[in-house]
């Protein structure tokens, strides 16, 4: 059995998570609703943990998509430091100089 990469587990969790995201924002929905009995708001507590753990915006983590890597991770770039320094020393990223003193 292979081994599954860090990068490849959080693809999958991003299609999971897009999959599922109308069936938990309803049961959030119903959770929340004061007006339902009891017994409903906990129906829909036990439907909502028995959806797939992966299925939450929180399992998702943001990682450089130069390199994979998940610490440093810039959001508006989408890459970590050193794969943004690698790149910037290069030239491949436009408006970013290197500088010493």
């Amino acid at each position: 059995m292979a081994k599954v990469s860090a990068v490849e587990k959080n693809k999958r969790r991003r299609k999971t998570v897009a999959n599922d995201a109308a069936k938990r924002a309803a049961l959030k929905a119903t959770i929340m609703n004061q007006s339902l009995s009891i017994e409903e708001r906990f129906k829909a507590t036990l439907k909502l943990a028995e959806l797939p753990r992966d299925g939450s915006k929180t399992r998702i983590r943001n990682r450089c998509e130069v390199t994979g890597r998940p610490r440093a991770f810039y959001r508006k770039l989408r890459m970590s430091r050193i794969a943004l320094r690698e790149l910037g020393n290069t030239g491949k990223v436009p408006g970013i100089v290197k500088s010493s003193w």
